[in-house]
């Protein structure tokens, strides 16, 4: 499904919700006109600039216990900044975005909150790969029923960092324990691939969805283009941390997107 204006969009057919029932992710095509991911871009570019001078960013190819120097310097590059929406009036209002909404509305009912969301940067050539893993494997958030939006604002392909993801993987929980060589949570190597993943290319403005445990990874960049990735994590109300038992509250970190009385 390739959506030209974005403005035009009004959710998913039935048919669409139950590939993404049936597979587990849907591909949604291009959401953000031009004019809008170049204005992302350029606020992604600048964040991304003020957080390597402060140190206020993650890069999960290498350990967290790294001295800043280390990390600048550092090879390999999977940079994650956490809530951009607290960092750029921009994202700030992505996450209102009327066209995505309609499709998480499709997809999880009228009442959305946000979970949070973290911007996902690989640098030309040295783009670091992110390792198979489901995403509520980290969370640990009943019920277990969140709703990812992975948008692009650089074209996607295989070479630069597209998506993988294996259909119908979001039915079994897998269990996620530390890599001894990779130091990743998950890792299932040539066990993941030997199980026919979908690669999803995109253009940038480009979209897709997937549930909270669909398998999924990414490769290094290996070319000489960006691959500057931004998701949006939904969840309903009422949604719990399985490791307390604690509801994630309304708040200026979790608002409320949209709301049906």
């Amino acid at each position: 499904m390739a959506v030209k204006q974005s403005e035009t969009h009004r959710g998913l057919t039935v048919e669409e919700v139950g590939t993404f029932h049936d597979q587990g992710f849907l591909v949604a095509g291009k959401l953000l006109d031009d004019d809008h991911v170049e204005t992302l871009r350029s606020e992604y570019d600048r964040v991304f600039e003020t957080a390597r001078e402060s140190g206020r960013y993650r890069n999960l190819s290498i350990d967290d216990t790294e001295d800043e120097s280390r990390k600048r310097k550092a090879r390999t590059q999977m940079l994650q900044i956490m809530q951009m929406c607290e960092r750029s009036i921009e994202f700030r209002k992505l996450l209102y975005h009327e066209p995505i909404l309609d499709i998480v509305e499709s997809l999880l009912g009228p009442n959305i909150q946000l979970f949070h969301d973290q911007a996902l940067y690989k640098p030309p050539r040295q783009g670091g790969p992110v390792f198979w893993h489901q995403d509520n494997g980290y969370w640990q958030c009943t019920p277990a029923n969140l709703v990812s939006c992975w948008l692009t604002l650089d074209d996607v392909d295989v070479s630069n960092g597209a998506m993988h993801l294996i259909p119908g993987s979001h039915r079994l929980l897998v269990s996620h324990e530390r890599s001894a060589e990779t130091g990743a949570l998950l890792d299932l190597g040539d066990q993941a691939e030997s199980q026919k993943a979908t690669v999803v290319d995109l253009p940038a403005g480009g979209a897709m969805f997937h549930h909270c445990q669909t398998m999924h990874h990414t490769p290094a960049n290996v070319t000489d283009r960006p691959r500057r990735a931004f998701a949006i994590h939904y969840m309903t109300p009422g949604t719990k941390r399985m490791r307390d038992g604690a509801y994630i509250d309304v708040s200026f970190a979790h608002p409320m997107l949209r709301m049906r009385v």
